[in-house]
């Protein structure tokens, strides 16, 4: 953009050309990039994901994850990756799941849940602080002991320096 434009096209120059190296907080741009992933999966609002432990419980939510949603005629389906036992287990509890999530989506928006047998990934834990270790200060009754010891250096030095040393 050269200095004779007019002031209307390099305002329109600063709108449609950011400027780069501004600093960010991650998290400003984190859900934005990650939302190609959510669409693509069919999830048009990810808090359903984000949120899965505050709304399927903090035991299903150990079991299973969800994967895939997929509008219907009658509602969506939601396809969920479940450890390959508990396939089972929350068979019997989809009635209730599905209630869960309906409460938190809108009454009617989940008509089927589909399990789907697979290994989870556990999710990592973050590494330790690398901060040093704090070492323990003298004990309380290390003090007394050491009181003795200095006096008696000092009469020791006391009597060498009377002799001459």
């Amino acid at each position: 953009m050269s200095r004779s434009a007019k002031p209307s096209e390099r305002q329109e120059a600063h709108r449609t050309y950011p400027r780069h190296n501004w600093v960010r907080a991650a998290s400003e741009t984190a859900l934005t990039e990650a939302g190609g992933a959510f669409h693509r999966a069919g999830f048009a609002d990810p808090s359903l994901v984000l949120r899965w432990a505050e709304i399927a419980g903090p035991a299903v939510a150990r079991l299973a994850r969800p994967m895939k949603w997929q509008e219907g005629e009658s509602g969506a389906t939601l396809t969920l990756k479940c450890e390959a036992g508990a396939a089972v287990l929350l068979q019997h509890q989809t009635r209730e799941l599905i209630q869960r999530l309906n409460a938190y989506l809108g009454h009617g928006r989940i008509a089927r849940v589909k399990l789907v047998p697979g290994q989870l990934t556990a999710a990592k834990e973050p590494p330790a602080h690398p901060a040093p270790t704090v070492q323990p200060g003298p004990k309380a009754t290390d003090l007394p002991d050491a009181l003795d010891r200095l006096a008696l250096l000092r009469k020791r030095a006391k009597g060498l320096r009377a002799k001459g040393f």
